[in-house]
């Protein structure tokens, strides 16, 4: 199916994906919400899995935010329908931040502009390594930190980001050609 594809893809993205919702996120767009790492929703989106009101279960929404919400928050949406606030998408998890409709876009772009300052290749082995212990153990992400740490305290952009702390000044990020596009 196409959308899963889609899944696939955007779980392996390399770059930090922004979630801006405004106006109604149902169905098919809570999954796409979730496969977001970052999510901005205007005051007045609205949120749910309306589908058992009109005779179906959302069973592949399900697989998306079964690690987003707990199970019994996900059960309360899919068996009601009902549709949620921004303020209790946020305090669910399923939205990281809420602005007024009218500063929506300057909260998108102030965010974006906030990751632009930080190291490219730190970001993108940092999403690499969320996902990857997101099924581990808590002694297995650990472990598996302590290796990440060992190997990107000594990459160039590390290198570069303390000389830049010590000499008080901004990083200069060297972009690869992959973080260019």
């Amino acid at each position: 199916m196409a959308g899963h594809d889609l899944a696939r893809q955007v779980r392996v993205f390399s770059k930090p994906i922004i979630a801006r919702v405004n106006g109604a996120c149902v169905a098919g767009g809570m999954a796409l919400l979730s496969l977001c790492d970052l999510s901005v929703a205007s005051a007045t989106a609205r949120f749910g899995l309306p589908e058992v009101k009109v005779g179906v279960f959302p069973m592949q929404v399900a697989v998306y935010l079964r690690h987003t919400l707990t199970p019994p928050q996900l059960a309360e949406l899919a068996y009601t329908g009902e549709l949620i606030d921004a303020a209790r998408a946020e305090r669910l998890g399923l939205v990281g931040r809420i602005a007024p409709a009218s500063e929506l876009d300057a909260t998108v772009t102030n965010l974006v502009a906030n990751i632009e300052l930080g190291a490219p290749q730190a970001i993108r082995r940092g999403k690499y390594a969320l996902a990857a212990m997101a099924n581990m153990s808590f002694d297995e992400a650990l472990a598996f930190a302590e290796t990440q740490i060992a190997v990107t305290s000594r990459t160039p952009e590390a290198i570069e980001g303390i000389a830049a702390f010590n000499e008080r000044r901004r990083p200069a990020w060297q972009l690869t050609v992959e973080e260019q596009d």
